[in-house]
């Protein structure tokens, strides 16, 4: 049988997704594209590392699932799906089912190789791409890096890096720079960090899909653009609620909300290039920190006083619980060691540090962050 596969790289870290389906190893070549170096390689080559292999298949699937609900297990939460988990102490292996999204696992941390079975492509091409970042994390964290929780773009190797709640502006910082000002876009969301042998920080991208309300994407000049690839028959990620799918094809540019949650564009990273002309980078050395606060009518000014980094801005195992470690992949706290983290905040501390209102004009905003940028000679 005729195999495909995709080499993952980042920093020292480096894993194989493995498939008969080639939809599967598409899926995390899009998906991670240049930000983690993603590239197709002969099946026959892999022979060492970490593998992730997809299979799709109802019997397979049908086969792990009886086994685990066969065997003593425990019941969690991954993924926001109910994961039963069965573990063989003997021979070291964790096989776990998500009855609801049809998908089983085999997990053999020893030989560092994970296998996921399911009945529908897409669903095993999403949690494939999922699990090959889980195995990436695990070996950038156990070698120092820990997570920022934080938006990134990058100039000459150069990384500004924007922190905030949700809402604060991290989305809007990022891009109004890259789409305004040609920066290189390193992150949505979220960064791997590490104290490099400068003094300094480097930072490393985490591939995720792009969150992005409609009423940014239209200020960016984006809709049409999204719009016209929709009717096209293109896609954009599926876990995009179908309401906000719903909006793009009618033309609707009103902001979607849900029990105070605004419902969001859902951006494939492939798609800041094909669609935007947005570059992505794959890493950098942090030179500067942006706090910013987005508030309709606001003319983009600094305002405030900077403040510091704390563990809010970090990610760590009470905010990474979404993706326990059921499959023993990270072995170590989600979101790094402490003492990466405290070295990593003690660094940052001594960068430029802007506090700033900005307003809903794209253009405004990107021209007063590259020129506040600019005159710390970035």
């Amino acid at each position: 049988m005729t195999s495909y596969a995709t080499r993952l790289q980042a920093a020292e870290a480096a894993v194989t997704v493995l498939s008969a389906d080639k939809d599967v190893t598409d899926w995390s070549t899009r998906y991670f594209g240049p930000w983690w170096n993603a590239a197709d390689v002969k099946s026959e080559s892999v022979c060492l590392g970490p593998l992730v292999i997809a299979v799709v298949d109802e019997d397979a699937y049908g086969v792990t699932s009886l086994a685990v609900t066969r065997s003593p297990h425990t019941s969690t939460t991954y993924a926001k799906a109910q994961t039963l988990v069965a573990c063989d102490d003997a021979s070291g292996v964790i096989s776990a089912v998500s009855p609801g999204e049809l998908l089983g696992y085999r997990s053999e941390p020893a030989s560092g190789k994970l296998t996921v079975y399911g009945c529908d492509t897409e669903t095993v091409a999403t949690a494939t791409a999922r699990l090959a970042r889980e195995v990436v994390r695990g070996v950038l964290l156990r070698a120092g890096w820990s997570v920022l929780h934080a938006s990134a773009v990058v100039r000459d190797g150069r990384v500004a890096l924007t922190f905030g709640k949700k809402g604060a502006g991290k989305t809007t910082t990022a891009v109004a720079l890259a789409a305004r000002h040609g920066w290189r876009l390193l992150a949505n969301d979220r960064v791997f960090v590490r104290p490099n042998d400068r003094d300094a920080v480097d930072v490393l991208a985490w591939p995720s899909a792009a969150a992005i309300g409609l009423g940014l994407l239209d200020a960016l000049g984006w809709f049409e653009t999204v719009r016209e690839r929709l009717h096209g028959g293109e896609t954009l990620h599926p876990t995009q609620d179908p309401r906000v799918t719903q909006a793009l094809l009618a033309g609707s540019r009103t902001p979607l909300w849900e029990n105070g949650k605004e419902l969001k564009v859902q951006i494939f990273p492939d798609q800041f290039g094909r669609w935007f002309s947005v570059p992505l980078a794959t890493g950098g050395e942090a030179a500067a920190l942006l706090f910013p606060h987005v508030l309709a009518g606001g003319v983009p000014a600094e305002k405030g006083a900077a403040r510091g980094l704390d563990e809010s801005d970090f990610m760590n195992g009470a905010t990474e619980d979404r993706y326990p470690d059921i499959f023993d992949l990270t072995r170590v706290d989600g979101g790094g060691s402490e003492e990466s983290r405290r070295e990593v905040a003690h660094r940052l501390a001594a960068l430029p540090h802007h506090t700033m209102v900005l307003g809903h004009d794209v253009t405004a905003n990107a021209d007063f962050l590259a020129k506040l940028l600019d005159l710390q000679t970035f």
